[in-house]
Formats: C-alpha cells, sequence, structure tokens
C-alpha cells in the first residue's frame, strides 16, 4: 500500500466523520444537505470552511441563570411602575411572545424618530454625545478607523475626560481591518473597550460564525439609538460610487431601559462585569406619546429559540392588509419564506425591497431565485435603485413596525447576535409606510427585468447552485 492510498483513506475517514458530525448536530436539513455537498465536493476546502463557519456553538451557556436575573429583573423594577400601561390587543400574542421566551419587557411612554440616512443619524448621535453626562454605551458591528470614526471617537475620548463613563463593544470580525491602535488611544484615555468574542486560533473555527451584528447605542439611560448604520463613513457617503441608503430609530422615553439591558446583558458577556446600578435606568420625563409601545427584542445562536424570526413570522401570519419589508438581502428560511408567501396567497398586499444591486455577488446571485420565486407567489418585489440600500425595516397593517440590524437570510435569523425594536404605535407604523412607499417611487419592479424573471439556462443554474449554498451564506 502506498503512502499516497493511506493518505486517501485518512482523508476519506475525515469526510465520513464530518459528514456524521454535521447530520448529527440536527440542524436544518437545507443547512444540513449544504454542508455534506461543500464537505463532499470541495476536498479539503469543504472541511476546513466547515470546521470555521459551521460548527455549532449554539448550546453552549455563557451567561448564568442568575447573571441574567440580575440584569434583567432586579434592574428593570422600573416597569412596576407603569400602571397606564395598555397593549394593543391586535399585538398582544406578538407582546407576549417575546416576553415568554426572551424576557423582552414592552414600555410605554416613547417618542420614535426615524432617521434614514447618516445626514440625518450622525449629527444627532454627536449632539446626543455631546450632551451626556452619566454615561455612554455603544454595542457596535463595525467602528471603522477612518473620518467619521475617529470624529466618533474624539467625542467619547471628550466625554470620558469629562468624568463620563463611557463604554464600547464591538465586533472582532466587523472590526478586522481596524488596527488596534484606534482602539487602544480610546482606552487610554479611560473609556472601556472591548472586542465581542476575539477570534484567535485556535479558537477561531468555533468564534468566527457567531458574530455580534447589533447597533445599539444607549445614552444616559433615556436616549437610545438602534438600526441599521455602523459608526463608519460609508454610510454617510457610500462606497463604489454608490450612495448609501439605510435607517436608525432615535428613541427617548422607557423604551430605552430595554435597549440598556441588551447592553448590559452583551457586556457581562465579554468582560463579566456585572452592571445593574440604579443609575443605568433613570427616572424618564413623561412623553407626550405615551402609548407608544416598544420592545427591544435579541435574537443569539445560543438561544433555545431564534426569537426575532419567530416575531417575524407570527406578524406576517396575522396580517389582514399589508406587510411592506426593507431587506439588503433576501435569503430567507423556510419557515419565513411560507409564511410570506401564505399571506399574500390569503390577500395580503406583501412587498419586498431590495437593492437592485447588493455588495456581495454571492448573495445577489443566491437571492435572485428568492425574489423569483416570492414574485411568482404574489409578492411584490421592488429593486431599490438610488443607492445601495441597508436599512432592515418591516411594517404591517399602520398598527406594527420593526427595524433594527436583522437582515431576511438565515445568518440574521439563526447565526448572529442580532437586535430589534418592535414599535406598536399607529404614527410610527404611519412614518414607516411613508418611508417605504417613498423608496418605492424610485425603486422598479422585478417583473419589469425579463432577463431576470426568465434567466437563460446557466444563469439559472448558477443562481440554484448559489441557493444550494444560501443557508451559508
Amino acid at each position: 500500500m502506498t503512502w499516497q492510498t493511506i493518505l486517501l483513506i485518512i482523508y476519506e475517514i475525515i469526510v465520513i466523520s464530518t459528514i456524521i458530525h454535521v447530520v448529527m448536530d440536527n440542524r436544518q436539513p437545507a443547512k444540513t444537505m449544504a454542508w455534506v455537498m461543500v464537505i463532499w465536493f470541495l476536498p479539503v476546502v469543504g472541511i476546513i470552511a466547515y470546521m470555521f463557519f459551521g460548527v455549532n456553538t449554539r448550546r453552549e451557556r455563557m451567561v448564568s441563570q442568575r447573571s441574567m436575573d440580575q440584569l434583567t429583573k432586579r434592574s428593570m423594577f422600573g416597569f412596576v411602575e407603569q400602571h397606564d400601561l395598555q397593549l394593543p390587543e391586535d399585538y398582544k400574542p406578538v407582546i407576549d411572545l417575546f416576553v415568554n421566551e426572551s424576557f423582552s419587557l414592552p414600555f410605554n411612554n416613547n417618542k420614535v424618530e426615524i432617521l434614514t440616512d447618516g445626514y440625518e443619524f450622525f449629527p444627532a448621535l454627536l449632539s446626543d454625545i455631546a450632551s451626556a453626562r452619566s454615561h455612554i454605551h455603544i454595542d457596535i458591528y463595525i467602528f471603522e478607523d477612518d473620518a467619521l470614526g475617529r470624529l466618533v471617537s474624539d467625542a467619547l475620548i471628550a466625554k470620558a475626560r469629562e468624568g463620563v463613563e463611557v463604554r464600547v463593544l464591538f465586533d472582532d470580525v466587523g472590526c478586522w481591518s481596524v488596527k488596534n491602535r484606534f482602539f487602544e488611544r480610546m482606552r487610554v484615555e479611560g473609556i472601556e473597550v472591548e472586542p465581542f468574542l476575539p477570534v484567535r486560533f485556535p479558537t477561531f473555527a468555533r468564534k468566527v460564525n457567531y458574530r455580534n451584528h447589533r447597533k445599539i447605542i444607549v445614552i444616559d439611560g433615556s436616549v437610545g439609538y438602534i438600526g441599521g448604520m455602523n459608526l463608519a463613513l460609508r454610510y454617510v457617503k457610500g462606497r463604489h460610487n454608490r450612495g448609501w441608503r439605510d435607517t436608525m430609530l432615535r428613541v427617548e422615553g422607557c423604551g430605552v431601559y430595554t435597549m440598556q439591558r441588551a447592553f448590559l446583558i452583551d457586556w457581562y458577556f465579554v468582560d463579566r462585569t456585572l452592571l445593574s446600578d440604579r443609575k443605568y435606568y433613570p427616572p424618564i420625563e413623561s412623553i407626550d406619546n405615551e402609548q407608544c409601545v416598544v420592545q427591544t427584542v435579541t435574537s443569539a445562536p445560543l438561544a433555545a429559540y431564534p426569537e426575532i424570526m419567530q416575531g417575524y413570522v407570527r406578524i406576517i401570519l396575522a396580517a389582514k392588509k399589508y406587510i411592506y419589508i426593507q431587506t439588503p438581502y433576501f435569503l430567507p428560511t423556510d419557515a419565513v419564506f411560507f409564511a410570506l408567501k401564505t399571506a399574500a396567497a390569503s390577500g395580503v398586499d406583501v412587498r419586498v425591497m431590495v437593492p437592485r444591486k447588493t455588495d456581495g455577488w454571492f448573495v445577489e446571485w443566491g437571492s435572485r431565485s428568492y425574489l423569483r420565486e416570492a414574485q411568482e407567489a404574489g409578492i411584490q418585489i421592488l429593486l431599490y435603485e438610488p443607492r445601495f440600500l441597508h436599512a432592515k425595516m418591516m411594517v404591517c397593517d399602520d398598527g406594527i413596525s420593526t427595524c433594527g440590524s436583522t437582515n431576511i437570510d438565515f445568518r440574521s435569523f439563526l447565526n448572529n447576535f442580532e437586535g430589534n425594536l418592535f414599535v406598536y404605535d399607529h404614527e410610527v407604523a404611519l412614518q414607516m409606510k411613508e418611508t417605504f412607499l417613498r423608496d418605492a417611487e424610485t425603486s422598479v419592479a422585478l417583473t419589469s427585468m425579463p432577463r431576470r424573471m426568465h434567466p437563460r439556462f446557466f444563469t439559472r443554474l448558477g443562481e440554484s447552485l448559489m441557493r444550494v449554498l444560501s443557508p451559508l451564506l
């Protein structure tokens, strides 16, 4: 027996063992089959890819229940003061779902402002940072070392010098290209800066696939931001000669408590420092729109259930009139796709808006067959043309809307740490609807593009192959 034969036998044993590991992980059949194909048809590369991106750490218990209680129930005692809390009856099942799954409590007495690009978001953020007196908490995927990132870091350093507590949590993969000196400069000035799940060998394989994709900023426990924008210049100017269209929500009121809770849990996750002081949940002055109820809902790969995906499915299936969705990527899980098609078949006006050209060819090709199938199922597909559409938003029936970091794809629903604000308010829903319809005026219908609706054989074959791999994208 030659050494080449011995190596081949060893490799086949490794391949079979890896496939058995994939099968016994009991994940979604589509994802299982996708990994099996990658491992089998891509020698060596497939196994390496699975080690880096496929090993499932979903069942790891990284936050103790006792600490969770301290970060949640004890520090959220302001909730019991809401004697006038009235939950909208039509959406009480959705609210109860989030409370039961992850103790995401509803709060009334809120003001929600919709910011639709970086020119609105960053001046507002810098103004609020300048007004901070107690603390600033930032939970972000990308904090870039560019002109905009340095402007924000300078503002944070100025507040730290005034004695304001500043904590920054950034994702290690999202900031792979950022030199450590950028963050070290902030640390030297007294800012607490921590990476989320640092990716280092030999732990690279089990951490690179589960990233903190959230964009949550809390200032003095009374003002909060949540949505799709990171701290980088591209969110103002765009890139590759394309502008950027995104959405952030600025929140004032009791709903900021739930955003604060999300940050403090993430901070404990990485720093093991338990922050449950009452100052992080200060008394909130009355807001004019007391009946605006909000919930900050987070989902994570280590949770028992994908809470945000459950919420999307529940809202879609309960829709009576319309559902409008904006997302940069459309690679839906079976549950979400089935719900959308069911709603459309029930006579609900379902519209999905995506950018005409995404920022990655593999994602674009992976989504094409989904978009075509959605259109054929009665879902109106709109392709936004002027800029790259990065907004992640859904509005339904003039009563409920949501915005956050969650894309309509497998990675957001099942793999990443995500955060969305769910808003139960007629006025906010109408503003979200108006934003969608305004964007629709500069979009084109998928049906107006014959080559996309009826692609040639090899184009369709490429799209189908990328669809098979879509659970891994």
